[in-house]
Formats: C-alpha cells, sequence, structure tokens
C-alpha cells in the first residue's frame, strides 16, 4: 500500500528552493514567458517539468490550483502503473489540480531535492499547494485506492481553509470536483469499497472473485498483485534488505527483500534476487522463488522489457 502522509503541519515552504539563485530566478522567468505546457506534457493538466521549469510550472502555478507533482523514471514499473491513474485522474479533475511530472534521471537538482526530503523510492507523489510541498503518496496502487487517496488530501486541505469548500449541491462526479470520482463500475465496486475502508483482506477478496469470473482481466490481475504485495510489506520490517544479503541462502528471506525492492522501484534488483534465489536453491526452495517471481511479473505491463529480461533467465535457470 502506498504511504500517505499530507499532515499540513508537515508541509516543507518552497519559497527557498524559488529564489535560491539569480540563475534560477532567470530560468524561471524564461520558464514563465512560455506556453504552459510546454515541454511535451501529456494532455490539459498534464506538464512535464524540469530543473529549470519548476519553480513557474509548480511553485507559481500552485499558487492559484494545487499542484500534485510525481516523481518517476523510465525504469520503475510502478511508475508506469502509477502516471496513467494520475493522468486520468487529472483529466477528470478539469483543471481543479494540475499533475506535473518529473523524471528523476533526466533532472538531477530536482531528485537529489527528492533524496533530502529523506524519500529513497519511486513512484513518490508530492502535493504543492500555495508554494508549500507535502510529502502525499510513496508507491504504487490501484485506482481506486489513488483516487480515495487525493479526495483525503483535498478534505483536508479544505477543512484547514487552504482550499475552498466544494459548491453545495455538487454531486460526486462533477466536472471540476477534487478527488470526484465516476458512477463506480459494479463489477470493481466491492474492491473499491474495501480499498476506501483500507480494508486489504477484502479488496483481494473482491478481486479473486473478479479473476474467478474472468481469468484474463488485467486490470483486476493488478489490482490483485498491487494489494498483496502490500499486504505483504505491510509485515516487513526495514531491515529486510540488509537481513536477506547477510543470509543469501534464505530464500523467505530472499523473497521478502525481493517485496522491499519492488516497492521502492528497483525492479531489476528485486529479479535479480529472485533468479539468484532459483538457481541456488533446490525442491520447495526453488520453486517458492519460482512462483514469487512469477507473482512479481503480474505488477508490470507484460510487454515491459524487464520482464522479457527475467522470464527468459527464470527458463535458463529451470531448463
Amino acid at each position: 500500500m502506498p504511504s500517505r502522509d499530507f499532515s499540513l503541519h508537515g508541509a516543507i515552504d518552497l519559497g527557498a528552493r524559488q529564489a535560491a539563485t539569480r540563475k534560477q530566478q532567470e530560468r524561471r522567468a524564461q520558464a514563465a514567458a512560455a506556453p504552459a505546457g510546454a515541454g511535451g506534457a501529456a494532455g490539459q493538466y498534464v506538464v512535464d517539468v524540469t530543473d529549470e521549469t519548476f519553480n513557474a510550472e509548480v511553485v507559481e502555478r500552485s499558487q492559484s490550483v494545487p499542484v500534485l507533482v510525481d516523481f518517476w523514471a523510465e525504469w520503475c514499473g510502478p511508475c508506469k502503473q502509477l502516471g496513467p491513474i494520475l493522468e486520468k485522474l487529472a483529466a477528470e479533475a478539469a483543471g481543479a489540480w494540475v499533475l506535473a511530472k518529473v523524471d528523476i534521471d533526466a533532472n538531477p537538482q530536482l531528485a537529489a531535492y527528492m533524496q533530502q526530503m529523506g524519500v529513497r523510492g519511486i513512484p513518490f507523489v508530492a502535493a504543492v499547494v500555495a508554494g508549500q510541498l507535502l510529502p502525499f503518496l510513496n508507491g504504487a496502487a490501484p485506482e481506486p485506492q489513488v483516487r480515495e487517496a487525493i479526495g483525503q488530501l483535498f478534505d483536508a486541505l479544505r477543512k484547514e481553509g487552504i482550499l475552498p469548500d466544494a459548491p453545495q449541491g455538487e454531486q460526486p462526479g462533477a466536472a471540476g470536483e477534487v478527488g470526484a470520482a465516476p458512477a463506480a463500475d459494479p463489477v470493481y465496486a466491492a474492491a473499491e469499497d474495501a480499498l476506501q475502508r483500507g480494508d486489504l483482506p477484502a479488496a483481494k477478496s473482491a478481486f479473486e472473485r473478479i479473476l474467478a469470473d474472468d481469468p484474463r482481466d488485467a486490470q483486476a490481475k493488478q489490482g490483485l498483485a498491487l494489494v498483496e504485495l502490500s499486504l505483504r510489506v505491510g509485515t516487513l520490517d526495514a531491515g529486510a534488505v540488509e537481513d536477506a544479503d547477510a543470509k543469501p541462502g534464505d530464500v523467505r528471506a530472499q523473497i521478502s527483500a525481493a517485496d522491499v525492492e519492488m516497492v521502492s522501484g528497483r525492479i531489476d534488483a528485486a529479479f535479480d534476487r529472485l533468479l539468484a534465489a532459483v538457481r541456488g536453491s533446490a525442491g520447495d526452495d526453488r520453486d517458492a522463488a519460482r512462483k514469487h517471481l512469477l507473482s512479481l511479473f503480474e505488477l508490470l505491463p507484460p510487454d515491459d522489457p524487464r520482464v522479457g529480461r527475467a522470464r527468459r533467465a527464470l527458463q535458463s535457470a529451470l531448463f
């Protein structure tokens, strides 16, 4: 489950960053003169942001409209799951909030800034409101869970008086309502309700029922895989990777460490760890490592090159 930390008392004032150096201010002025969304943004309410345009596109823009900042990278599988969900919800919000996307590989200053905030893995989403940065989401999740988290964020901002209240009588799903949800698909209603309650076991059961009816439902497969990963990682301690590194022959430890690496976006490391476990074990241990690796493949699109590479390596290891 992605962590949600949008306590308003933990907001970071971005004013210091905005005025850090004269060079940054000059770049900001140049970016402000460019059309909004310049830089390859996908959609009217989604903008690609760089080291040079962050102040103009995020900090200044946040004075008039909330901005969610999605820190991602091309190699990050969970980022490819979360990104399209955020873009869809930004389009539904129709300008009530804006999505800014930051490729950390192409923007080292922003990547370093993210690390200074104590963030060690992606995907990571921050909310910027009136120049204040709020850590928001850490990790990927199914669409209903992301939608709920955004709704909770903006509810909290309204309670603090930072955002105006939603218009009286406005129905859920109305254009422009922040975090609004369209009418739920009845097939996914039980899973969505469970996620909104924070009941992961119930969400798991709901996704399993969907797959029992249609084993090819890709959305349900991904939802189930993410929920199962969230359940497993929630029981692990922070030292799972170090413990596994100290016990290379302990397959159960390798499985736990691979889960932690997946959550932190270290996809290749997780796959390589389990491949090594398959090669170095036998019997039930080998089968456990193999099955767990296959379950992690469900977290990524089937055409992801890392999945293809790992599948070929698994075949070589087994045969």
